[in-house]
């Protein structure tokens, strides 16, 4: 069984410097890569069944385009290393998810950026890499 190694991707700096370290190691060490698209979503809502129809279309009209636009690049990028890897986009809370697809997939690591928001920012909200350092049951290497 090839080891594998989970990239959480969203258009950041941070996000495409983590995949280009993830793709450096994956590449001398024969591993493959899970290239992961977390759209945020909150469950909590009430909708008549017409607007969870719409909903419905709505994410799966969001999902599309983030296939396209956020992991198809990425996607390019391992190709073009020699690199094997599956992609995934799913909605709900970014760390939550990507904990989950972790266990879900059998990675040994995780690749993250880190974000670059203000100290207040980070304060008040916590960020995605800090929240799945806490959560995660593998690894997790943040890359600034």
């Amino acid at each position: 069984m090839t080891e594998k190694f989970l990239v959480a991707v969203d258009a950041s700096p941070g996000s495409e410097r983590a995949l280009k370290a993830a793709i450096t190691v994956a590449k001398s060490s024969g591993t493959e890569l899970v290239l992961v698209h977390i759209i945020e979503w909150s469950p909590f809502s009430f909708h008549t069944p017409d607007e969870l129809a719409e909903r419905h279309k709505r994410r799966e009209e969001e999902l599309d385009r983030a296939k396209e636009a956020l992991l198809s690049p990425a996607e390019a990028a391992a190709s073009a290393a020699g690199v094997a890897f599956e992609s995934i986009v799913r909605h709900g809370n970014p760390a939550e998810m990507l904990a989950d697809i972790a266990e879900e997939t059998g990675v040994i690591q995780m690749y993250v950026g880190r974000t670059g928001g203000s100290k207040t920012q980070r304060l008040l909200f916590g960020s995605v890499a800090s929240s799945l350092i806490q959560i995660s049951t593998v690894p997790v290497t943040v890359v600034p």
